[in-house]
């Protein structure tokens, strides 16, 4: 499978039907098709490295489009290729995606696609309270296939695991961490928990990671991954405006 993605320049009659008719003729079979953001145009194409080739060239004398990637499929290609939307990070260190509440789904896919990764993946998502975070989280495993553990949530009230059983801390399962409940309330054995869990090769999800990262004692928080949820563009996600009470956090 080869992901193939070009920019229009000049945007002519036909010209879609130019380039499927060429793709047709090298006897390339098209999995799928989607305009990604305007004037991008993305597919998913099956067909050998001999004939790809031979569509690379061609494509490349086409002065109407600009090739801008033509390889193995990744995560995000998929996502583009499913919702019609480029993702590009707002930040890169950690890598930090912005969605708002109208695209959920689009998240939840996101997600998804992050959780069938292996090892010790960790990602963390901001946002202000009832935003939705913990939904899409479990949304999102569902999606990967995998079982959601609650190591700590505001979903339940007062959720503070002491331990976790044996098939809870498998590659199938992704912990699931609310970093305010965790460094507000967690004792000591919930925090040796925590602590440990974030050695674990599986996949966490770390609600709230600035106060997490602030607040606990569990040293250097490396994350692979962060998303900011909002419930429109431009709302400001500022901790110091939400109270410390845990019954602010009934609702993620």
């Amino acid at each position: 499978m080869v992901y193939l993605e070009y920019r229009i320049l000049t945007n002519r009659p036909g010209l879609l039907g130019d380039i499927t008719s060429l793709i047709g003729l090298l006897n390339i079979n098209i999995c799928q098709v989607s305009g990604v953001s305007g004037n991008w145009r993305g597919f998913l194409l099956d067909g050998d490295e001999q004939k790809i080739n031979a569509l690379k060239t061609s494509l490349t004398q086409i002065d109407n489009i600009e090739i801008t990637a033509i390889r193995t499929p990744g995560s995000l290609d998929r996502i583009a290729i499913k919702h019609g939307t480029r993702l590009s990070p707002v930040n890169t260190n950690p890598l930090t995606y912005s969605f708002v509440r109208d695209e959920l789904g689009l998240l939840i896919d996101f997600l998804g696609e992050i959780l069938k990764e292996t090892g010790n993946i960790i990602i963390g998502i901001r946002g202000m309270p009832r935003v939705g975070k913990t939904e899409a989280s479990i949304a999102g495993c569902v999606n990967a296939n995998k079982r959601w553990v609650l190591v700590s949530s505001t979903i339940i009230r007062q959720n503070l695991r002491n331990s976790l059983a044996p098939e809870e801390s498998s590659a199938d399962c992704v912990l699931l961490i609310d970093g305010i409940s965790t460094t507000s309330r967690g004792g000591k054995r919930h925090n040796a928990l925590v602590k440990e869990i974030l050695q674990w090769p599986v996949p966490k999800i770390i609600e709230h990671p600035d106060v997490f990262v602030r607040d606990g004692s569990f040293g250097e928080v490396n994350f692979d991954w962060v998303i900011e949820l909002r419930r429109q563009v431009g709302e400001e996600i500022n901790y110091q405006d939400i109270t410390s009470s845990f019954s602010a956090f009934d609702i993620s």
